[in-house]
């Protein structure tokens, strides 16, 4: 089959290489799309991955080809997503079923094959079937858009509240869409670029309730839109230390922080932003992966079934679609920001 393999970090080829082959309660899926999420970037060419030669990519979506022992038959040619995680479940989170905080975790893409590959060997355990309503481009979003509905669930905004989305990348635009079709009304969001600007508007935002972060006044902007008191549940989705510190200074009294955003380097925190945290009695909480539990109540099903419904249509962020042999533009145009882009999709 072709595959991408990360051999080293920047070192990232095209290759034919051999097809996985299934161990106990696994198959084998061919993957029939593939997002290329921010994370890959930096594993890729910056930090390399937990092990390599690997084949990358987490959010992928496909059809059931192979099937290992101890199987269920029923699998085979079933049109599947794919939760990535791989939990150990003997660890205590595992046992209280909060595999996404597993702490002995394996993980497609990162730490063993994933799927930038014509094939890709799965835990059957892992598998979401999906409905005929739902794509596979769709399906390979079910990732990043419960990640979304993760961090709603983890901040659990109040309804009539004042609520702000910093960082308008793919995460904190599939937030805001998932927001929306939840029932809040009050949402503002805060970007730095004119694409992000042009999807949010699309997405319903009123233009007085974009911020542009490349402007200095607009902090004090946002704070005489919500009439003094700031945001009562703030996302920041981006994981740098001013946006943190933004978001501090941007939330109400008694609100809550969601830190969503994986961090680009060392976090400080002031002695003043320690002091706003403690005197405004913030609650400040993260939030990691998605819950999938099989159950009707995880976070999967929630995207499932609102993907289903069509109440959620993510393919409006897909800004570039590419075949196998096209993937590597879209790794480059992630790496060096040579256009303006949301979600760049392999379509196999």
């Amino acid at each position: 089959m072709k595959a991408y393999i990360l051999s080293d970090i920047g070192d990232i080829r095209l290759k034919d290489v051999g097809c996985p082959v299934p161990e106990e309660n696994e198959v084998i899926i061919k993957v029939r799309a593939s997002g290329i999420c921010g994370s890959d970037i930096p594993r890729i060419f910056q930090n390399g991955a937990h092990k390599m030669p690997l084949i990358p990519g987490h959010e992928f979506s496909g059809e059931v080809v192979e099937l290992g022992k101890e199987t269920d038959k029923r699998l085979l040619h079933k049109r599947v997503g794919v939760f990535p995680l791989i939990p150990c479940r003997e660890c205590m989170p595992c046992r209280k079923g909060e595999y996404e905080i597993c702490r002995n975790y394996s993980y497609l893409g990162s730490r063993r094959d994933g799927g930038f590959a014509e094939y890709a060997a799965v835990p059957a355990a892992n598998l979401m079937e999906l409905p005929d309503t739902v794509s596979f481009e769709e399906a390979a979003m079910l990732e990043p858009m419960a990640v979304a509905v993760h961090a709603m669930r983890r901040a659990i905004p109040c309804k009539e509240g004042q609520v702000a989305v910093c960082g308008l990348g793919t995460i904190g635009l599939l937030l805001v869409m998932i927001l929306k079709e939840a029932g809040f009304k009050n949402i503002a969001v805060i970007g730095n670029k004119d694409s992000q600007k042009e999807a949010a508007l699309k997405m319903g935002i009123g233009e007085e309730c974009y911020f542009d972060n490349r402007k200095r006044e607009e902090g004090q902007r946002f704070m005489e839109h919500t009439k003094g008191a700031g945001a009562d549940t703030f996302f920041e989705c981006v994981g740098k230390n001013e946006t943190v510190l933004q978001a501090v200074n941007l939330t109400a009294v008694s609100g809550k922080v969601c830190l969503v955003g994986n961090p680009f380097s060392d976090i400080k925190l002031s002695r003043d932003t320690y002091w706003k945290i403690l005197r405004n009695q913030l609650t400040v909480t993260g939030t990691w992966n998605s819950a999938f539990t099989g159950k009707a109540d995880d976070d999967w099903h929630y995207v499932l079934e609102r993907l289903s419904e069509k109440k959620l249509i993510p393919g409006k962020l897909i800004s570039h679609r590419f075949l196998m042999e096209e993937l590597e533009a879209g790794f480059r145009i992630m790496r060096n920001k040579a256009e303006d882009y949301i979600k760049i999709m392999g379509v196999f």
